[in-house]
């Protein structure tokens, strides 16, 4: 009876550790479920689109409204919320998790690092009202960089090139659409920050990627799952923003005081922020490991690509 617990415990957890390498083949290779796949790619995308919107209005009432603009404060603890679900999920063992392994660790230091400091300058944006200027305009840009680090990377994903001219063709217009409109306000710092949150994204979308290929080349039973990858950079992003907030003229106990905590609408736009940013990273991240960086790029961008286009009927 032991040794039959055990075996089928083995089971549940390679499961668990595949599911989403099986559902994806199951659904490209399934006829009839074939339908359904660009259906449940629209639902993610408008799902993606629609929190980020949300999110950007609260973001755009709380910072101003509570004099909170701490991008680096905002991140960790964003990064803190995602841990805590995702050891909520596994204790109540709807996802498994493996313990923190180093190797796997310094495999996703880079786009833990990237994603940090990305994280952190478009939350900056964001807090100072910038992000009307070159952050949005510069979006679009997303997809063609990532192709661009995907085929540098060597990539198994690495789309056609028809589809890589494709998709510069989208986001050069969109860009040239938006910037023939005129920019308002910029910052000068905007012109450094923008570019290089845009170059860092790309890097940490296929940087992650690779890793999980490499992952899929082990043996399925010292094979890390996407859950593992992702809990894994989201310990290491903890450990850099965590280092980054200490290092920050704006002090744990500066920041910690300024809060309004006794007032319910703060701490409930504060939760709404940090729960629809842990959502969005999740869709992104859980893109880039299922599928391709350039998925997980149109993904983050397809609201600013599409937007201008629709503007123009």
């Amino acid at each position: 009876m032991k040794h039959g617990f055990m075996r089928n415990f083995r089971c549940s957890g390679r499961w668990r550790r595949g599911w989403c390498a099986s559902a994806t083949k199951s659904l490209s290779s399934n006829h009839a479920l074939k339908p359904l796949v660009p259906t449940l790619c629209l639902m993610v995308v408008v799902i993606h689109g629609l929190a980020d919107k949300l999110r950007n209005f609260v973001v755009a009432i709380f910072i101003p409204q509570y004099h909170y603009p701490y991008a680096v404060a905002l991140c960790f603890a964003q990064v803190l919320v995602s841990l805590l679900v995702l050891n909520l999920l596994h204790v109540l063992d709807l996802v498994h998790l493996k313990h923190y392994s180093r190797s796997l660790g310094e495999r996703v230091l880079v786009p833990s690092i990237c994603n940090s400091i990305h994280a952190v300058l478009a939350m900056w944006a964001k807090a100072s009202t910038s992000y009307t200027g070159l952050f949005p305009l510069l979006l679009p840009l997303l997809p063609m960089v990532t192709v661009g680090f995907s085929f540098s990377q060597k990539l198994t994903s690495t789309p056609s090139i028809h589809i890589s001219v494709l998709i510069s063709i989208l986001g050069g217009t969109s860009f040239a659409i938006t910037a023939s409109q005129g920019l308002s306000g910029v910052e000068r710092l905007e012109y450094m920050y923008a570019p290089l949150a845009l170059i860092l994204h790309s890097l940490s979308l296929t940087w992650l990627t690779k890793v999980s290929e490499a992952e899929r080349r082990h043996h399925q039973d010292a094979q890390a799952s996407i859950f593992d990858i992702y809990y894994t950079q989201l310990v290491n992003q903890s450990w850099v923003l965590g280092l980054l907030w200490l290092l920050h003229p704006d002090s744990p106990w500066q920041v910690l005081s300024h809060g309004s905590w006794q007032s319910l609408l703060f701490q409930g736009y504060l939760l709404a922020i940090l729960l629809l940013g842990m959502v969005l990273n999740f869709l992104v991240g859980m893109s880039a490991l299922c599928v391709s960086p350039l998925a997980a790029a149109l993904l983050h961008s397809a609201r600013r690509v599409v937007q201008p286009f629709l503007q123009l009927l």
